[in-house]
């Protein structure tokens, strides 16, 4: 490829989007699935692992209210997934996330466009692995990860639902009111879950025998 061409392709990228989007979605993934690899695996981990995609798919079903476009508040869904990222490290935390990303896709699922689904599913989810990175400090992960998860949504709704803004508002901004409103009391409803539930105990249990 000469260097107009290359010129150009890049031009024509930094225009659309849809394609930026693509572009930071696919480098994501396979910086995440790099990340992956580094688990070991056992029988035990293997197990809970589909424990925490139960009791998420679970607890995502009883919503305290709906939005039309996508988005709930539900009683504690990303709890689980939080906790596993807390007690076995960030990689496992991206791969549970990621899976029940699948999981809520296939449930409810949302389509507008293949980046979209992208955006809303698999990488808000698997960005709840971040809370990994704070074992020490569990409510500040927990608000860091659901910020971070808050983000992917963000950039779904400027790119993929401006059209839904009402007349005169930024897309951003209609896209950071929309997803914060029901991320906000999300995160809420786990913190206080978090911060009351037996972490200690709960990480003893899990780990044991590992």
């Amino acid at each position: 490829m000469d260097n107009f061409s290359f010129s150009k392709s890049i031009k024509t990228i930094s225009q659309s989007p849809s394609a930026i989007a693509t572009l930071v979605g696919v480098l994501i993934l396979i910086a995440v699935l790099l990340k992956v690899k580094k688990i070991k695996f056992t029988t035990k981990l293997v197990a809970q692992v589909g424990v925490v995609l139960a009791l998420s798919t679970v607890l995502s079903l009883f919503k305290i209210y709906k939005l039309p476009q996508g988005g709930s508040v539900t009683l504690g869904s990303m709890v689980p997934i939080l906790l596993i990222a807390f007690f076995y490290g960030p990689e496992v935390g991206f791969l549970t996330g990621f899976l029940f990303g699948i999981i809520d896709l296939m449930l409810e699922p949302y389509l507008l466009h293949p980046i979209q689904v992208l955006f809303d599913y698999p990488l808000p989810y698997m960005a709840l692995g971040f809370a990994g990175y704070f074992k020490n400090k569990k409510l500040l992960g927990t608000v860091t990860a659901v910020f971070i998860r808050f983000l992917f949504h963000v950039i779904s709704g400027v790119v993929f639902f401006a059209s839904s803004a009402p007349k005169g508002q930024s897309p951003l901004i209609y896209s950071i009111v929309y997803n914060g409103s029901f991320l906000s009391i999300d995160c809420i409803i786990c913190l206080v879950i978090i911060a009351i539930i037996p972490l200690k105990r709960l990480y003893t249990i899990s780990t044991s025998n590992n």
